[in-house]
């Protein structure tokens, strides 16, 4: 798969669209995106319960900031779209093992961070989440959308 240009501002000539779990998504400045997984969310606290009504899972979102600069990971959001018969996944945060999207990447440095969602079963497993980033420049106006099976 072929990522951006190192050269800061120049248009990816990665796809943005279709991308699978796994794959990997890098914007103009170095920042790059993979959907690691999407998977059925089990290990509830004394305080959480499941809804029987709806597929409970967490995405696991690898950030590896391969540009010059911080980046403020607050910038990102995820919104998870069922992809065979519709409807959208409500955000939810579940508390154990979760890394929500905060603080800043420095260059050079990697993590792995989570989006927890519910989407109600009538919708299925097969998902397209889309990775959206706020700025005040166009270079990262594009949002990657990644497909794939909550497992």
């Amino acid at each position: 798969m072929e990522s951006c240009s190192e050269e800061e501002g120049a248009p990816s000539e990665a796809p943005s669209t279709g991308l699978a779990f796994g794959a990997a998504y890098a914007w103009p400045d170095g920042l790059e995106v993979t959907v690691v997984e999407a998977k059925v969310f089990t290990d509830w606290d004394e305080y959480e319960k499941p809804d029987p009504k709806s597929t409970e899972f967490r995405i696991r979102l690898k950030l590896e900031n391969k540009g010059q600069k911080p980046v403020d990971l607050g910038d990102l959001s995820v919104l998870v779209d069922g992809a065979t018969n519709g409807g959208s996944a409500a955000g939810s945060i579940f508390s154990k093992g979760s890394a929500p999207l905060e603080g800043r990447l420095a260059p050079g440095v990697s993590a792995v961070k989570t989006d927890d969602n519910a989407l109600e079963q009538r919708y299925g497993k097969d998902v397209v989440v889309t990775v959206q980033r706020a700025s005040d420049t166009e270079d990262v106006m594009v949002f990657p959308e990644f497909t794939g099976v909550i497992k």
